[in-house]
């Protein structure tokens, strides 16, 4: 009862506001809108999902965050598993990428790798995207704790000691 209610009291309100809009003279438009560069759309019919979200991006200025941000969500699949394990991107910025690694060891490996790594993401980004891959080790304080205690002759705690 209140839904039948409800539904009416919609439809009413909706041919108030049509015929508010046409006595202000604003009427709907009766010609298919048209895109920014003077082509016409097709007059409403829906557009693929994937293709709006392209011309959003395009429109925006958005397309290389975007991309940008679809390889550091798929950071595993692009880099291998291996290195995606002991390695994130942290950000990019005027064609270099942050790398950190959770060792100097892996810190070292990937200074090594980092021509390949830049080949690779260009593969995903498009050539001349990224120039320099830079590589930063553990975020952390002295690797020694603090106190005056200390074992001589052991190796004691390190980044990659666990």
């Amino acid at each position: 009862m209140a839904a039948v209610r409800g539904a009416a009291l919609a439809r009413e309100k909706l041919a108030q506001a049509k015929s508010d809009a046409a006595r202000r003279g604003q009427l709907p438009r009766t010609e298919p809108r048209r895109r920014p560069g003077g082509q016409r759309r097709d007059s409403g019919d829906p557009q693929l999902f994937g293709r709006a979200i392209r011309d959003l991006l395009a429109d925006r200025g958005w397309e290389q965050t975007a991309a940008i941000g679809g390889v550091f969500g798929r950071w595993r699949e692009i880099v291998g598993p291996g290195l995606a394990e002991h390695t994130r991107p942290e950000s990019f910025a005027d064609g270099e990428v942050i790398v950190t690694a959770d060792s100097t060891a892996w810190a070292t490996q990937v200074r090594l790798l980092a021509s390949t790594l830049v080949k690779r993401l260009n593969e995903e980004l498009g050539d001349g995207t990224v120039k320099q891959v830079k590589v930063r080790g553990p975020v952390g304080g002295s690797a020694r704790p603090e106190g005056g205690l200390r074992v001589r002759g052991s190796r004691g705690p390190r980044d990659t000691y666990r």
